[in-house]
């Protein structure tokens, strides 16, 4: 998948990682929305058509998986992030491409267009 010209959430909780994501996914093109909260995000959700999304694993002790069950009930497609190496996910998401940080833009698009299974 292409990120140019699509609509993509963020989903991070350190401000530092979520704007240079962002401002890594707007010099290719894309529209960026920030969540630092399962709360927001959901919000987010609830008002916004996303066409992708990056979630970061850990948030404040929370996993943002209930953001990920959403996104799969509206037929968005995702990749996970976390900065702790390859994290062990449930079941339902262990086809979910999942990048490390820090992560580059290039990583990032390579992910988005990772085959599902």
């Amino acid at each position: 998948m292409i990120l140019a010209d699509r609509h993509i959430m963020v989903l991070e909780d350190e401000a530092i990682i979520a704007f240079g994501l962002e401002d890594m996914l707007l010099e290719i093109g894309a529209s960026v929305a920030v969540a630092t909260s399962i709360t927001e995000a959901f919000a987010m959700l609830a008002d916004n058509d996303f066409d992708f999304a990056v979630l970061d694993v850990n948030l404040h002790g929370e996993k943002s998986y209930p953001v990920a069950d959403r996104l799969i009930e509206a037929g968005v497609e995702f990749i996970f992030a976390t900065g702790y190496g390859d994290a062990e996910h449930p079941e339902r998401f262990r086809q979910v491409p999942t990048v490390t940080k820090p992560y580059s833009v290039e990583q990032i698009q390579a992910a988005a267009s990772s085959p599902r299974i």
